[in-house]
């Protein structure tokens, strides 16, 4: 049987798949539009599967927010290069995965996974996306953000970080400049007693080692410790950092001015704690010249 070009263009905008790919698939089924996308579905899936253990540290964060502005959405989508991660389809599924943790509630990743658009799993869309787009492509993390009675907004800096801030009280600014901030930081914790004890003893057992290498008195180096440890609390929590648009006040400062509390914050950055692959391409390039020799 002869495959039109109109029914190769059919089963392209149905799957997705390259010109090639659609012919054969149809040339297999005698022009079974039906059974060429099922077993180009199924031969997708396959491939999908095979990929899911290569790296993917790239990719993007995506946001949904709702309506009221009273809670958010942070999501990281992985995928392995920088160039997929700038592709229509892969933004398209990012959104749509941070707007069912929204809509859905879900507890982790794996809920996440199992919710059904349009009588399709989420993760089902994910596999036939890697099968499309010929990467491994994950759902990494979410994060939920509650104002409560407050308000919240986020930021994103480029596609890479996305941060919310929500707080109670304060001006209507307030929220969106915290997040800036808290993208333009990274604060580990909110406050200094947010920080674990374990984390505190470490670093203080640091600067003790390092106080006594200049000689001083213990009675010294005890207060030199007091401060050197207030200081990286300071550096470490949200409320302790200088201000980013102005440097001269902290965060808590600010909140007092304005008579406001930080409800919870988030920040997620694309591949953060993720080791990738580091690539020798002279050594790459040396090798296939070798093998072609």
């Amino acid at each position: 049987m002869a495959i039109s070009a109109a029914l190769v263009k059919e089963l392209r905008e149905r799957t997705g798949a390259g010109m090639m790919e659609c012919k054969k698939a149809l040339t297999a089924t005698d022009g079974d539009i039906d059974a060429a996308a099922d077993n180009m579905r199924r031969e997708g899936l396959a491939k999908a599967d095979k990929k899911a253990g290569r790296v993917a540290a790239e990719g993007r964060v995506a946001t949904a927010l709702s309506s009221d502005r009273s809670v958010a959405i942070l999501l990281e989508v992985n995928c392995e290069t920088d160039f997929v991660g700038k592709n229509d389809d892969f933004v398209g599924f990012a959104e749509m995965a941070a707007q069912a943790a929204l809509d859905n509630g879900p507890a982790d990743v794996d809920a996440l996974a199992e919710i059904e658009i349009d009588g399709e799993s989420l993760d089902a869309k994910r596999r036939a996306l890697v099968a499309t787009l010929g990467e491994n492509i994950t759902i990494r993390r979410f994060r939920r953000i509650e104002a409560g009675e407050g308000r919240l907004d986020v930021y994103m800096h480029g596609s890479r970080i996305g941060s919310a801030v929500a707080v109670a009280g304060g001006e209507d600014a307030l929220a969106r400049d915290l997040a800036m901030h808290v993208a333009a930081t990274a604060p580990a914790h909110l406050s200094a007693d947010d920080v674990p004890q374990e984390r505190r003893d470490a670093e203080k057992e640091l600067l003790m080692a390092q106080a006594r290498d200049s000689g001083k008195p213990e009675e010294i180096i005890e207060k030199m410790v007091e401060g050197r440890l207030r200081k990286f609390l300071g550096e470490i929590t949200l409320m302790g950092q200088p201000f980013v648009k102005d440097p001269d006040m902290t965060v808590e400062k600010l909140c007092k001015q304005q008579n406001a509390t930080i409800i919870d914050y988030a920040r997620i950055e694309v591949g953060e704690g993720i080791e990738k692959k580091q690539e020798d391409f002279a050594a790459e390039v040396k090798a296939q010249a070798e093998k072609t020799a």
